[in-house]
């Protein structure tokens, strides 16, 4: 099969033959439909994750269809239309598995970090920690859902409760999690690139109130804000923007360093929260939301061979929604 390689961190992925992989006990084969292009891609490509597992196939936002089974993997139909996220398996037995802390497992492995993903024409999964895909979607449209949708799906619940909830960076989980908050009665109030006038408008043809530069403030304190941009001078802005006892989510599986806050800022029983990873709940209950919620997904496909160009140009903020790469 075709599949684009990461060989070396901050090399280009290359375009190399692999042999189709066996699926082992629990585990699916699945024929690629779509993989979205992630900036956790972005921050495994360039090497600001550190040991991924190399040679590796990047990718964690697949929708594919199962054409093989390993053994005991009965769980979904072969020709079953499935998705699979960056959680590809967890140990079940280590002390925040038995927590319930799935995303925090000692032993976790991820896709297309730890374990090979989606830029690939096949790639396997276990079969539970997959999900199947609500029907409405096109395999394009739903690969975003897999992670954008998914960690902004935790954010958000970080967030809440909350009436008016900020979004710093309005690139793929933004504007899936912009249209659940407006679905949800909330006021959305979006944080771009300074200057960027059309993610502004981007913003508010998704139904936020408001659409501002990133050092702005908006007209009114918020309850809570998301920050999905991995920048960490973001993070004291977010604050001297969010109300009393409101919290800052921090999004990003990587974010440049914090610098200094005043504590006033802090202050008035404020929170800083992260997130890591997600949990098979979340994903549970995300395909629920997307299936009562009709979410617009805005998305650039390309061609599998071009993945290099998918990732520099969401590096240059180009892609307005979310790219995907179609094998």
């Amino acid at each position: 099969m075709i599949a684009m390689v990461l060989e070396a961190p901050g090399e280009p992925l290359k375009k190399i033959d692999l042999p189709i992989p066996t699926p082992g006990p629990g585990q699916v084969l699945l024929r690629v439909e779509a993989c979205g292009v992630c900036r956790t891609d972005l921050h495994v490509v360039d090497g600001e994750l550190a040991h991924p597992k190399l040679p590796l196939v990047p990718g964690h936002e697949i929708v594919g269809s199962i054409v093989e089974r390993g053994e005991g993997a009965e769980k979904f139909d072969i020709g079953t239309r499935v998705g699979v996220p960056w959680l590809a398996h967890t140990c079940g037995s280590c002390r925040f598995c038995l927590k319930g802390l799935e995303n925090l497992c000692d032993n976790a492995l991820f896709t297309g970090y730890t374990v090979d993903g989606g830029y690939a024409k096949y790639t396997v999964a276990w079969q539970d920690f997959i999900y199947e895909i609500p029907e409405h979607y096109s395999s394009q449209e739903a690969a975003p859902l897999l992670c954008a949708g998914l960690i902004g799906y935790r954010s958000y619940k970080m967030a809440s409760p909350c009436n008016k909830i900020g979004l710093y960076g309005f690139g793929a989980a933004a504007h899936i999690i912009c249209q659940v908050a407006v679905h949800d009665g909330k006021k959305v109030f979006a944080f771009t690139r300074e200057g960027d006038q059309e993610k502004q408008n981007f913003a508010r043809g998704l139904g936020a109130v408001w659409a501002s530069g990133s050092n702005s403030s908006p007209p009114e304190p918020l309850d809570s804000a998301i920050i999905f941009a991995p920048v960490g001078h973001l993070v004291p802005k977010a604050l001297s923007v969010i109300d009393k006892a409101g919290a800052v989510i921090c999004a990003g599986i990587y974010m440049s360093d914090i610098p200094p806050l005043p504590y006033d800022i802090l202050w008035w029983e404020k929170k800083i929260k992260s997130v890591a990873n997600l949990t098979r709940q979340d994903g549970h209950e995300f395909m629920k939301v997307a299936t009562r919620c009709p979410i617009r997904l805005h998305v650039t496909t390309y061609p599998l061979e071009e993945a290099n160009r998918a990732l520099q140009d969401l590096k240059e903020g180009k892609i307005k929604g979310a790219a995907v790469l179609v094998p």
